[in-house]
């Protein structure tokens, strides 16, 4: 999550877009009446996607209209969840985990990887704002450790010529493959099948 606000310029008003207006009304009809504050955290989602992908304190404050909540109440949930930025982002936010798993696995050889490759620390985005660098905690993907996200993608599986190549497809505008970056299928074992592998299923 990026925090840094000190010397952002904020936006001094927000509104949602006509079509995320639609996506509102959507959002709204999975709570029940005097239930809205629930809808807070997909609000603020919606609200950050629109915003080239951080939050503004604008967005917040409409959002805690919209629900009934004090803005205060609004930025807690806002400056909690590490999903949600509130300063601006690059276009690919690397999200490494270095949580336990992932540090046995090489995390930090794909954390060194993209500083070298991209000349930034963690915390900070390339002057060319394309790319943003920040250490996470469990994202959930253990068993295809060392892992990162990239925006909404998963890349699994990791080591210092896979994440080199991800950065390098993304440089040129291209679109890397998420999941497992080498040949594993999905999450299952590196090698293959060790369990459940008769097909007539036999006890």
């Amino acid at each position: 999550m990026s925090t840094d606000t000190a010397t952002v310029e904020q936006p001094t008003s927000f509104a949602f877009s006509a079509e995320n207006q639609q996506k509102l009304k959507g959002i709204f009809a999975k709570y029940p009446e005097g239930r809205q504050a629930s809808a807070v955290m997909p609000l603020l989602d919606l609200a950050q996607r629109q915003h080239d992908g951080w939050l503004p304190r604008a967005a917040m404050d409409h959002i805690a209209e919209l629900v009934g909540l004090a803005p205060m109440r609004v930025y807690e949930v806002a400056t909690f969840y590490t999903m949600y930025n509130l300063a601006p982002i690059g276009k690919n936010h690397l999200q490494v985990c270095t949580n336990l798993p992932c540090w046995l696995r090489g995390s930090d050889e794909v954390v060194e990887t993209c500083k070298k490759k991209l000349g930034i620390n963690v915390g900070e985005t390339t002057p060319d704002g394309k790319f943003s660098l920040s250490e996470m905690e469990c994202l959930g993907a253990c068993v295809n450790a060392p892992m990162m996200q990239i925006n909404d993608d998963y890349y699994e599986d990791l080591d210092a010529a896979s994440t080199a190549a991800i950065l390098d497809t993304l440089s040129t505008g291209g679109t890397p493959k998420p999941g497992p970056q080498n040949s594993r299928k999905g999450c299952e074992p590196e090698g293959g099948l060790t369990s459940l592998t008769d097909a007539k299923g036999d006890a």
